[in-house]
């Protein structure tokens, strides 16, 4: 304490001073009082390189840069060291971290409450976080008999419901821990309070409790991380800054530091909430899409006899966490979308802002403080020792950035980490390893894959204004829930007329994209979305997507397909169809104006894409993907182009409008209004012409719907968009036409058991086990040809089926989304991936993969999948919301007899999809 008093005293107005003071008083273990000491004490030279002082060996690294390294690291906090340390445990060790403080850590990293949770939002960012829990285990285990832990608590969490909807979605989350084989209970209030007696439990529908769960000391889990890392050869480096990364033939070459040049093969931006702005410090530059926010939280003195192992209440509905911390209590949160987030920093970083604290803003926590000291009374009469507001940098969708950018070869990124650094550090270490050294992380990442935004997304405005909305990830997040921040970014040509027409617009890749029609709102527009409650049964547009459903099946209907991402690939010569036939697994070799569906694999057989493909004149070739594909796709082709430049690859997503027909009624609107012959003779399925419509021409007319039904989909140079639609419109007034959205679209393709990538394809996902591999062509070579064969030989693990629910009362029951665990036999053998009513088969519909297990419930390849699947024995249970439904299970397209409006006779026939 005499110490303390002293610092105070030397030190008042000090920002250092106020963070290490905090530290002193945490629970972190710095090692001892000498090492606060030393940390304030330190200057900054600008002749030399210090190097890290470690709490277990304070001695001065060199002071000279490598002339070079394989791998530059820049950002020295908990992910920068944590990349380090995986890539030397896998032999890697000629790598360089520098950081441009004089400490680790001394960034965003210091100040985190070190919540280690699992269940996240998705199945495959809550196993990267069960790595990293794991593995801080073992750091405590190892430290303890070393006299140097790193400060963890498996003291569980305790996530609390106040509502029934927040109910429902912790059961949601439990089932999501059957794929995680996590254990966690559910509470009753009265059980709440047994597990916790220092909260207020009355008000409660009830909770969750995960035993597992802990928490851990930041600063000395990062000192770990660079301690081990160092030790297995890695340098570290502080007080260097990173002013330029070079590179040649679109590779990373060179960094340019504030110290001197190191020459590399891969650069990794750890920066935290620097990582933006380092972005931009490449020619061309790298879009890492994050802004910085105000998070708040506060810390008490020392209760008398509080819970040394107090586990860490979330209660979400009042927006706020506790821990327990240093005897006291940590208690903070993150603002509703109705209160909104406070972004900092909009013109930039000040300089040299380490260990540094943002002004309190009690006015602003007040909200926050109300729900704290609601949850749990006793503080209330508990001395507050320091408000903390520490910035944390968010992305525009909640999740975080990792993986290679789309602009620069070998130029990776970890960043955006959502104030979940501290639990996510271990698992992105791992995987980042993994997909630098592998070609790909052993997990689906994609929704953490930077490759998953487009440019509109890093737009500064944009940023600010969505932080505001991405801080409050305790906000209860129903399905098909939209952004209220950033919208009408990008827009169709004839968005106004489809918002006339009583479009309720959803947003994919910054795309407006109609989901569906309330006609009832077309005489004077109203914004139907926003008067229709959240939930998890029966959703409000119900009856207007059946309605287009049908209208799709017995009429015709126009759906807006614009935003689909839209690329031209030519050449001179027949350089350009050699290339695509090296990317894409299908023979692309076909005939002009053939439709070629396809996939792009990976080395490993995934898919990198799903696309169509159409040969056009003079060596030119239209390709067709899903919106989100827009930047991988482009980025794919990029990374495997001839160098020689004889192949050109042009993103034209802009310059054409898609309108897709659909129904029995498509082929003859389509003839009243073309110069050319529509007719299935004239016109084939799987083709493409170029015809007039209205006054327009050169329009490319392709006869595919990407929903199992006859039609065509029109590509328009987007300046005539608008004079075809109406044409359209007028036209086929006589044929019942009307405007659908994507949720029909969904409806009829998940009907007809069709996949959709980043969905039901993925990475990780192959031809044979989602039951495409009849548009596998192995006379040739293509990426992933070895992988496919080996599967073909050898068999695969898990297969995409299908699944109509028994029993399903669609207008009480809590729907299915995605990611419900399917049993077989009463054992767990995968998750749903899509779901939607099948109103031709009258039944609630789930697409997912069955996975063949062995006696130890592992995976295990087979030749015989599809028998064990569809084995007549077999017993299959969905879970939704912790209830199971039994489940008829097919692998091929139903083939469906109907009639409008009454149940259908389903007839299986194992055609393929």
């Amino acid at each position: 304490m005499n110490v303390r008093m002293h610092l105070r005293k030397l030190f008042h107005h000090s920002a250092q001073l106020q963070a290490s003071l905090f530290l002193l008083n945490s629970n972190c273990r710095l090692g001892s009082i000498s090492n606060c000491l030393q940390r304030l004490y330190c200057t900054r030279k600008t002749t030399e390189v210090v190097g890290e002082k470690s709490d277990v060996d304070s001695a001065k690294v060199s002071l000279d840069l490598p002339y070079q390294a394989r791998v530059v690291i820049c950002g020295g906090g908990v992910t920068g060291t944590s990349v380090a340390y995986h890539l030397a445990s896998r032999g890697w060790n000629d790598v360089v971290l520098l950081e441009q403080g004089l400490r680790l850590a001394c960034g965003t990293t210091w100040h985190a409450a070190g919540l280690v949770s699992i269940l996240k939002a998705d199945v495959m960012t809550s196993k990267l976080v069960k790595y990293s829990r794991s593995l801080y285990k073992q750091f405590e285990e190892e430290g303890k008999s070393e006299g140097s832990g790193i400060g963890w608590k498996t003291c569980g969490s305790l996530d609390l419901a106040r509502t029934k909807d927040r109910m429902i979605e912790l059961r949601r989350k439990k089932d999501k821990a059957i794929a995680l084989d996590e254990e966690c209970h559910m509470l009753l209030p009265k059980d709440i309070k047994k597990q916790c007696p220092w909260i207020k439990y009355d008000d409660l529908q009830g909770g969750m409790w995960r035993p597992h769960d802990g928490v851990v000391s930041p600063n000395e889990l990062t000192e770990t991380f660079a301690r081990r890392a160092k030790e297995k050869g890695v340098k570290i480096f502080t007080g260097v800054q990173v002013k330029k990364v070079l590179i040649e033939e679109n590779k990373v070459s060179q960094v340019e530091t504030s110290c001197g040049p190191i020459k590399c093969e891969y650069f990794i931006n750890c920066a935290g909430q620097w990582a933006r702005e380092l972005g931009k410090k490449s020619e061309p530059k790298v879009r890492v899409p994050l802004h910085s926010c105000e998070h708040f939280y506060v810390v008490t003195q020392p209760i008398e006899d509080m819970d040394k192992m107090l586990p860490v209440i979330r209660d979400f509905d009042g927006n706020v966490y506790l821990r327990e911390w240093s005897g006291g209590i940590l208690a903070g949160g993150f603002e509703p979308p109705s209160h909104g987030g406070k972004p900092v920093f909009y013109n930039g970083i000040p300089d040299k802002f380490e260990f540094q604290l943002l002004h309190e803003d009690w006015d602003h926590f007040q909200i926050l403080l109300e729900e704290i000291l609601f949850r749990m009374p006793i503080l209330k009469d508990i001395q507050i020792r320091q408000l903390v507001n520490g910035p944390e940098s968010f992305t525009p969708d909640k999740f975080g950035i990792i993986g290679e950018s789309a602009e620069v070869q070998n130029y990776f990124v970890a960043a955006g980490m959502h104030s979940n650094g501290i639990a996510n550090a271990g698992g992105v270490g791992k995987y980042l390893t993994e997909w630098i050294i592998d070609g790909m992380p052993s997990l689906d990442l994609w929704t953490s894959d930077i490759q998953r935004f487009v440019p509109y997304h890093n737009n500064r405005k944009f940023l600010r204004d969505r932080a505001k909305e991405t801080i409050g990830f305790y906000h209860l997040t129903y399905p098909q829930e939209q952004w209220q921040s950033g919208r009408n970014l990008r827009t169709s040509p004839i968005h106004t007329q489809l918002k006339v027409a009583g479009a309720s617009f959803g947003e994919t890749n910054a795309y407006e994209r109609a989901a569906w029609f309330n006609p009832t709102s077309a005489d004077e527009y109203v914004d139907v979305t926003k008067q229709i409650r959240g939930t998890f049964g029966k959703p409000g547009w119900f009856d207007c997507v059946r309605d287009e459903y049908w209208a799709c099946k017995e009429r015709v209907a126009l759906i807006d397909m614009s935003s689909f991402t839209k690329l031209e690939i030519k050449s001179q010569g027949p350089e350009a169809l050699n290339f695509l036939q090296y990317v894409c697994s299908n023979n692309i070799n076909e005939e002009e104006g053939t439709i070629i569906h396809t996939g792009m694999q990976n080395s490993h057989g995934g898919f990198e894409n799903d696309c169509s493909v159409v040969p056009l004149q003079d060596n030119t070739f239209f390709l067709i993907a899903p919106t989100n594909q827009q930047t991988k796709c482009l980025a794919w082709l990029h990374k495997h182009m001839p160098k020689d430049g004889s192949v050109q690859v042009r993103d034209v997503t802009s310059m054409y409008s898609g309108l897709n027909l659909i129904g029995p009624h498509a082929e003859q609107l389509l003839s009243d209004v073309s110069d050319k012959p529509i007719d299935q003779v004239n016109f084939k399925p799987m083709t493409c012409k170029v015809i007039d419509v209205g006054y327009v021409s050169n329009v490319y007319a392709m006869r595919l719907t990407h929903s199992g039904e006859d039609g065509f989909v029109l590509y328009i140079p987007s300046e005539y968009a608008l004079h075809v639609y109406e044409v359209l419109m007028k036209a086929g007034k006589d044929y019942g036409i009307r405007n659908a959205g994507y949720y029909s679209l969904r409806h009829l393709r998940i009907e007809k058991l069709f996949a959709y990538w980043g969905q039901d394809l993925t990475s990780h996902v192959t031809p044979f086990e989602a039951g495409r591999e009849f548009r596998v062509d192995f006379r040739k070579n293509f990426i992933g040809k070895e992988a496919l064969l080996k599967q073909r030989d050898e068999g695969i693990c898990k297969k995409f089926a299908q699944f109509l629910l028994e029993d399903f009362d669609l207008e009480s029951e809590v729907w299915p989304f995605c990611m419900e665990p399917i049993f077989r036999n009463g054992k767990y053998v995968g998750m749903t991936t899509s779901s939607g009513y099948g109103f031709t088969l009258d039944r609630f519909v789930c697409l997912g993969y069955v996975h063949h297990m062995d006696e130890k419930g592992e995976p295990k390849v087979t030749k015989h999948i599809n028998e064990y699947v569809m084995d007549r024995n077999a017993k299959y249970e969905i879970s939704i919301a912790g209830k199971k439904y039994l489940a008829k299970v097919g692998i091929y397209t139903p083939r469906m007899a109907y009639k409008s409006f009454q149940k259908p006779t389903f007839i299986p026939t194992p055609q393929k999809i």
